[in-house]
């Protein structure tokens, strides 16, 4: 059988990306989006490069991912790939003396607990794989050398995301299980805006090859541009 990924937030920018290269690698790719309609347009894209199917998917909604989980299992038995891309709100607009803090929450349970659950609940079909990779796309601005006060929710999400993948590297290690986080760069999206530098290609590309890492890959590491940068 194939390998199975599954990607969050791929119905535009750099999930998008992802799911086209992880296609063009001959992986069948499960497509995910919070609104369906936006998900299903995707995909129409996207099945001109490989096995490509849609679920619905709001990784904020436990029974959602759960939903997911209970397709993947009975359609495939496991899952190879995870790609933790969905992400929310780069809030320029404030610091961190004035955050709204429930506007901080909805980023954190976006960007940070969202991620979260969704190995959680993923992880025993994630298990049945011979080399299951996790990869959680973050940001520069979840460095600790980041912390300067500005971008407060999005940043501290950010560098939850990586506290995240340290953690679940360490707890997976002994069963093969690698598990990254990947800075994309600045990448031209909705969020990223249109001055930005790279391409979402050029920002899927470290995504897609921490992906197809083989075992002696790295795990539990901060990486960009296939290198590893610091926490």
């Amino acid at each position: 059988m194939n390998k199975i990924a599954l990607v969050t937030g791929a119905n535009r920018g750099i999930g998008f990306a992802v799911a086209e290269g992880l296609l063009k690698e001959g992986i069948t790719v499960i497509v995910t989006s919070r609104k369906e309609k936006d998900g299903k347009v995707a995909v129409e894209r996207l099945s001109t490069f490989g096995d490509v199917i849609y679920h619905q998917l709001d990784v904020t909604d436990v029974s959602s991912i759960k939903s997911v989980f209970d397709f993947i299992k009975t359609k495939y038995g496991k899952l190879d790939i995870l790609i933790n891309n969905a992400g929310i709100n780069y809030d320029t607009w404030q610091n961190v003396q004035n955050a709204d803090l429930d506007e901080v929450r909805k980023t954190l349970e976006t960007n940070t607990i969202g991620p979260w659950q969704t190995i959680q609940i993923l992880l025993p079909i994630l298990k049945k794989s011979q080399a299951a990779r996790i990869v959680n796309v973050s940001s520069g601005s979840g460095s600790l050398s980041s912390q300067t006060g500005n971008t407060p929710g999005y940043s501290l999400s950010k560098l939850g995301l990586n506290g995240i993948t340290l953690q679940f590297a360490n707890s997976l290690r002994s069963q093969g299980i690698l598990v990254n986080s990947v800075c994309p760069g600045w990448v031209r999206t909705d969020m990223g805006g249109s001055g930005a530098t790279r391409s979402p290609e050029k920002g899927a590309e470290t995504i897609i090859w921490a992906s197809l890492l083989d075992s002696n890959g790295p795990t539990g590491k901060f990486l960009r541009d296939k290198r590893i940068i610091e926490w």
